[in-house]
Formats: C-alpha cells, structure tokens, sequence
C-alpha cells in the first residue's frame, strides 16, 4: 500500500505563517516529481509549487516570494513553508508525487488526501 499522508493545516490570521508536511509511505523504489495543489470552494484545484527530485523548483505567481516548497529525499517528504498568507490562499491543499512502487517498471501518479488551510482573523 503506497500512500502520500498531508498534516500541518489549520487555521491562522491573516500574515500569518503555517507549513505543510506531506509523507510517502509503503514500498516505494523512488520518488520523482513532488508538488502541492490546491482548491477552493467552487473552484478548479490549482498548482501552487513543484519541485523536482533534483530539487527544481516552479511556483504559481499567486504565491511567489512567500511560499517555499522543498523536499528531503531520505525521508520521502515534501514541504510548503508558507508566509504572509492571505485570506485568498484558504483552500484545500493536496500533496502529489510520481512515485515508483517496488516491483513496478513505471511511475504512477499519486494524491494525498488533502489538508484545509484557512486565512480568516
């Protein structure tokens, strides 16, 4: 069983700070693109930022300068670190990982289950 497990939402005031954590478990070979999305109430689910086994990184321009995404490779984690957050960046935020299981010849496309992040004071 291979799963991505997302923690770290909640709710925080606006210019406030939180980091989202999201976990790949089960019998994984390698892990190569990391990314995380996210989605509002009615809206389609968006990339936020990306991140590439070598550590490339690519961020929407909605939150470019005050979100980092980066990755530690040993523990199968990726990470947001997000700052200066605004009410807009409330959303549901989802973690996603081209993984490859043990046994398997191909990538697969993987989603956690998604972790609420709400901006309100």
């Amino acid at each position: 069983q291979v799963q991505l497990v997302e923690s770290g939402g909640g709710l925080v005031q606006p210019g406030g700070s939180l980091r989202l954590s999201c976990a790949a478990s089960g019998s994984i070979f390698s892990i190569n693109a990391m990314a995380w999305y996210r989605q509002a109430p009615g809206k389609q689910r968006d990339l936020v930022a990306d991140i590439t086994s070598g550590g490339s990184t690519n961020y929407a321009d909605s939150v470019k300068g005050r979100f980092t995404i980066s990755r530690d490779n040993a523990k199968k984690t990726v990470y947001l670190q997000m700052n200066s957050l605004k009410p807009e960046d409330t959303a549901v935020y989802y973690c996603n990982a081209d993984l490859l299981r043990v046994g398997l010849g191909f990538f697969r496309n993987y989603w956690g289950q998604g972790t609420q992040v709400t901006v309100s004071s």
